[in-house]
């Protein structure tokens, strides 16, 4: 066995109601502020959130397959991931109000290495978390800020 299991929760603010900021945590929202996020899906299918969709992304030289295991409409969403060879888990996102009229969202990631390369990654991504939810904060921001004014985040 890999030896590394871990669960790591941070948050994100979003200078939106909060059932608009879900919507950019969903499979296709991320395409607008993730650089290189492409979804892609075997099946089509109107709703990209709705439990039991199946999508893969490559990153960073990775393919990883994600199946959408829940979701409250406006409050939540998670997915199961699995980075062959690599990492497996779920990624889970609430939306809250926060007291400047937006949303907080709570993102916690609960991974397993699945081989000591595995546990290696895993253990320099626990390492950078902070920093990563600070980049997508920075780049929800900056999606926020690009558009124009009272657009509607796209479902």
């Amino acid at each position: 066995m890999s030896g590394a299991q871990f669960s790591l929760t941070g948050q994100v603010a979003v200078a939106l109601p909060p059932h608009e900021a879900l919507q950019l945590f969903t499979p296709r929202g991320e395409e607008r502020w993730v650089r290189g996020w492409r979804p892609r899906f075997p099946m089509q299918g109107a709703d990209d959130a709705a439990p039991g969709t199946v999508f893969e992304t490559d990153s960073h030289g990775e393919r990883t397959i994600w199946v959408v295991v829940e979701r409250q409409e406006g409050f939540r969403i998670s997915y199961a991931r699995v980075t062959p060879g690599s990492r497996a888990g779920t990624v889970t996102v609430t939306v809250s109000d926060d007291t400047r009229g937006g949303a907080t969202a709570q993102v916690t990631y609960e991974l397993t290495a699945l081989s000591p390369q595995g546990a290696r990654e895993l253990r320099g991504f626990a390492d950078g978390y902070p920093d990563l939810l600070r980049s997508w904060e920075e780049a929800i921001a900056a999606e926020l800020r690009s558009r124009p004014p009272n657009a509607a985040t796209r479902a």
